[in-house]
């Protein structure tokens, strides 16, 4: 099995590494007070003095309202202190890439204050909301998935354990841990199958963590209490359990079954996620960005024609994109490399505002668009949590090992250690901006001295490039074999090793490259061109993609598009320093249209899907 190399891969320049830095600058905005009130809270240990302390001076001034964190995380939500869980998750994601003092002072401030709850509680209990809210489901009565808020801030704390190391945060997530395990041994199965019915966020994803980690039977009992049978098992006999369901519920519970199986290698469970899979993605289909909801819900398979409104949830993007990270890991198959890169571009760089940084709860497939931006601290959606995880989570993807095998799933630049046995081995993936760079990215920059002699350049093509090039250099000690994704987009893929062409036959969408050494240097270039892709379900719906980079019409009307052979054009693509990448006009239509990629839209009106005709 594949894994993840994280711990040493760091982010280069590039428009990942920009997004990345543009969320821990937010991340970093966010006053622990706010993160932490509703705990503090409800353990008594705040009041609206804004003391929290267990002494509470009421001549102390009181803190101004529109500072506190509001929509889903204002203190009379039902699923409030969701979003602390998500940001230590984060937070831990970036400590582990950057080593950050500052990140590192912050989340120890946090679990210092959730240890403090949980000391105040008694119980162990040490979530935002409280106890009685499990109490409800019990009895049947109506509450908004405090599972789901619970699981975000159990999450936290063993991603805190995980990437930093620290054993206060798994000690408090293990008395955590003894209140589930006290509760669930009062509930009847029965009651505990209707409990489930309610959104239960990774529940399953946490037991399997702490299984693996203490070994402790008890988890494994959590484990199959908490294995939803009216979902699994009819998933098990290749049911289609998933249109109009509730889909980011049912990814979570995926997701913890995909992790289960990871630690018991138990049959079942990797059935029942390779059988999700084949249901949600291969029969059902996507839409041109790769997108499975529409609003929350699943679509009906191959009929997404009545489903343009709210599509894509941002929380479904990033645990889909979660989802084919377990699948790579097990099979190596670059369908889910495919799959991943595709949701990054359109989905998680689409969703995210590029200059503000603030996500879109939704991505609006229907004609004449636009993305509906949160605020800093005015809304905190669901999407919202996902969006500082997904913005910290990009080097996972990037490198993986097997052995002495490293397998690059996607070019997003950075660099990475392999220890060999000779020593330590470099491993740098950049962009080669003389052609392509990347999708996004500035190519073929060049300095002051040749912008003043820009005609005697030669090195600057006539035209854009229609290619992407990536170099990857290895220096250090030691030798290893390299497995390179082919986009499926790819229409033509050139390689070169130490400045020599070289033919190769891909296996599986990798080429293979043995015997590599130190001061090694490879160049990839994958040719790309505009396609079109029609709506599943309604043939005469079509959209337009150029490699990975989904294209949005920038237009206030829903007009029709007149399919010929020179339907696009290139539009001032030409910067004096670089390359304008993926921007064009249409030809010979009533009314020519503005295309730019998707995930460069931020208040434009844009529609993707077009009525075709001819």
């Amino acid at each position: 099995m594949l894994k993840s190399i994280i711990k040493n891969t760091q982010l280069k320049d590039s428009v990942f590494n920009k997004r990345f830095s543009k969320n821990y600058d937010y991340m970093l905005s966010l006053r622990t007070d706010n993160l932490l009130r509703s705990y503090l809270l409800e353990a008594g240990l705040w009041s609206y003095s804004g003391n929290s302390s267990t002494t509470i001076d009421p001549e102390e001034q009181v803190e101004q309202p529109d500072e506190w964190h509001w929509g889903w995380e204002a203190v009379t939500c039902e699923i409030r202190g969701h979003f602390l869980g998500h940001w230590l998750s984060a937070a831990a994601k970036i400590y582990g890439a950057t080593n950050s003092p500052v990140i590192a002072g912050k989340i120890e401030e946090i679990i210092a204050g959730l240890a403090k709850c949980q000391q105040a509680n008694g119980d162990g209990w040490v979530a935002s909301i409280p106890e009685k809210y499990m109490q409800r489901m019990e009895k049947k009565q109506a509450v908004w998935a405090p599972h789901y808020t619970i699981h975000k801030t159990m999450m936290g704390l063993l991603d805190v354990y995980k990437y930093t190391n620290n054993e206060e945060a798994l000690a408090i997530l293990i008395q955590f841990s003894e209140w589930f395990i006290h509760w669930c041994e009062r509930v009847n199965e029965e009651t505990f199958q209707n409990i489930l019915s309610y959104e239960t966020g990774g529940m399953l994803e946490i037991w399997a963590e702490l299984f693996a980690i203490t070994k402790d039977p008890r988890y494994r009992q959590l484990i199959d209490l908490y294995y939803r049978h009216s979902f699994f098992d009819q998933l098990l006999e290749g049911k289609d359990v998933l249109t109009n369901k509730h889909a980011n519920t049912q990814i979570a519970e995926i997701l913890g079954i995909a992790r289960i199986w990871e630690v018991t290698k138990e049959a079942k469970y990797r059935s029942i996620v390779e059988n999700f899979w084949e249901m949600a993605v291969e029969k059902r289909g996507t839409y041109i960005t790769g997108g499975i909801s529409c609003g929350e819900l699943w679509t009906p398979i191959q009929d997404f024609s009545g489903r343009l409104g709210k599509a894509q949830e941002h929380c479904t993007v990033y645990h889909m994109i979660r989802l084919a990270h377990y699948l790579f890991k097990w099979t190596g198959d670059s369908k889910y490399g495919d799959f991943e890169e595709l949701n990054l571009y359109n989905g998680i760089l689409a969703q995210q505002n590029k200059n503000t940084g603030m996500v879109t709860y939704f991505l609006d497939m229907e004609p004449c668009s636009q993305k509906n931006w949160g605020d800093p601290l005015k809304h905190f959606w669901c999407c919202h949590g996902t969006l500082v995880q997904a913005q910290s989570s990009y080097q996972e993807c990037v490198f993986y090992q097997e052995e002495n095998t490293v397998t690059i799933n996607q070019y997003i630049p950075s660099q990475t250690i392999l220890e060999t046995k000779e020593g330590q081995l470099k491993i740098e993936l950049i962009q080669d901006s003389q052609l392509g760079a990347g999708p996004l990215e500035r190519s073929n920059k060049v300095g002051k001295q040749v912008i003043q002699s820009y005609e005697s350049s030669s090195d600057i093509p006539s035209k854009r490039p229609s290619s992407y090039r990536y170099k990857i250099i290895l220096t250090g000690e030691g030798s290893c074999t390299m497995n390179l994704r082919v986009p499926k987009w790819s229409k033509e893929t050139l390689l070169w090793v130490n400045n020599q062409p070289r033919n190769y036959i891909a296996n599986r969408g990798f080429v293979t490259i043995e015997n590599l050494t130190s001061v090694s240097e490879i160049v990839i270039e994958f040719k790309k061109s505009i396609e079109m892709v029609t709506l599943p379900g309604n043939p005469n719906r079509v959209a337009f993609i150029e490699g990975p980079l989904v294209l949005a019409g920038l237009t206030e009307e829903d007009v029709p598009i007149h399919i010929h052979e020179e339907l696009f054009q290139p539009l001032n693509e030409r910067h004096h320093s670089f390359w304008r990448d993926s921007t064009y006009i249409t030809t010979g239509q009533e009314k020519n249209i503005k295309f730019i990629p998707i995930a460069e839209v931020s208040n434009e009106t844009y529609s993707i899907y077009f009525e075709r005709k001819g």
